[in-house]
């Protein structure tokens, strides 16, 4: 008897000492995290451990699925996103991540939707958790939470480095631009201290460049010339450059007397193109091309035809006020005149002869008045 008493002592003594053994085996690792990129929605398995956590997460699912489908043990799937500039921008990336890995789970696992229960938020991180909550011992449940514990606080640890590498680069770019600031300053110093150090012109009284802006500036133009020959003439010039310039002068008349038995008709078109010389720009040389037709009659035979050319042009700019200047022009070069020589008889034009001409000298003359409109 005391043997048997003996044993039933020792067999006691084994299964109190052996029972936390298995009870230490119990699962307490229930919580899995998986990693999505800044700002993405896309569940990537192989990236940031993403792999091994979801094999770990079906091999739990697999030992438990009656459990899970009976929904005795429920699956807790939290979407975290706070990448974006709004909380419901953030929730709505949370909500597309929790559902992509539950897709996952469906897939791989064989469960259904009804086994979750999903929650998001607009905060913490840029990841998705999933936790099983099983009853276990209070040792395996304490150990949970030091594990989940653990798992906050390295989240913690990855979201102030996070911050502190970004705080770093704004650091180095503020620098950036406090130096490219700088630099330019001491450019514009050092400029503005050599453009005092050079000798002032006394300017007092002369009508000068720097009196008078010439950027970018559109003019009206008439030549006094053609006027006086009852020829009116209208141009206008863009001044594109300080130094350059585009014009386009225009002539039109028509005029006939003595019943019509005289005439005097004329258009022209010159444009040109232009570069001022000097500091004050006054001087300047050019290029011109002229296309026109005429029809003169100022005697018993008329002539009537087309003309074309060009050549250079220069002259001379002086300014009278902030808007008006006089410019004396002429221009060397060639012209081609094609005409037909006619007598009129009652009224009408009748061909006698044509003829070619080709003239090399000066080709316009003007002394045109200039209005700076703006």
């Amino acid at each position: 008897m005391s043997k048997r008493i003996l044993f039933f002592a020792l067999f006691l003594w084994l299964a109190t000492a052996v029972s936390p053994l298995f009870a230490g085996q119990a699962e307490t690792d229930t919580t899995y995290t998986f990693r999505f990129v800044p700002q993405k929605d896309m569940f990537y398995v192989p990236w940031h451990g993403n792999g091994m956590e979801l094999t770990r997460l079906l091999e739990y699912i697999e030992r438990n699925r009656k459990e899970i489908l009976d929904g005795k043990l429920p699956i807790h799937v939290d979407g975290y996103c706070h990448s974006l500039d709004s909380k419901r921008e953030n929730l709505r990336i949370a909500a597309i991540r929790s559902k992509r890995v539950k897709s996952e789970l469906i897939v791989r696992g064989g469960i259904k939707e009804e086994s979750f229960i999903t929650q998001n938020h607009a905060t913490e991180g840029d990841f998705v958790i999933v936790r099983l909550t099983i009853p276990v011992l209070e040792a395996s449940a304490a150990e949970t939470d030091a594990q989940r514990k653990t798992e906050e606080e390295r989240l913690a640890d990855e979201r102030a480095e996070q911050e502190r590498k970004a705080a770093e680069e704004r650091r180095k770019t503020e620098e950036a631009r406090h130096a490219a600031e700088k630099a330019e300053a001491d450019k514009l110093a050092g400029e503005q201290t050599a453009k005092q150090a050079e000798p002032q012109e006394d300017t007092a009284g002369i009508p000068s460049e720097s009196q008078h802006s010439i950027h970018h500036h559109l003019a009206l133009r008439a030549n006094l010339l053609r006027w006086a020959t009852l020829t009116p003439d209208l141009g206008i010039e863009w001044r594109i450059h300080p130094s350059w310039g585009i014009l386009v002068n225009g002539s039109w008349t028509s005029w006939s007397w003595n019943g019509k038995d005289r005439r005097y008709a004329l258009w022209e078109v010159m444009p040109e193109a232009r570069y001022y010389i000097g500091k004050e720009k006054h001087a300047y040389l050019g290029a011109m091309f002229k296309a026109g037709a005429f029809n003169y009659k100022f005697s018993s035979t008329g002539k009537q035809g087309n003309l074309i050319g060009g050549g250079i042009t220069g002259g001379y700019l002086l300014r009278l006020n902030d808007a008006l200047s006089l410019d004396f022009s002429i221009a060397l070069g060639y012209l081609n005149a094609d005409y037909e020589k006619y007598e009129l008889i009652d009224g009408v034009r009748v061909r006698c002869s044509g003829d070619t001409k080709n003239w090399w000298g000066p080709i316009n003359a003007g002394v045109t008045l200039v209005w700076k409109l703006f």
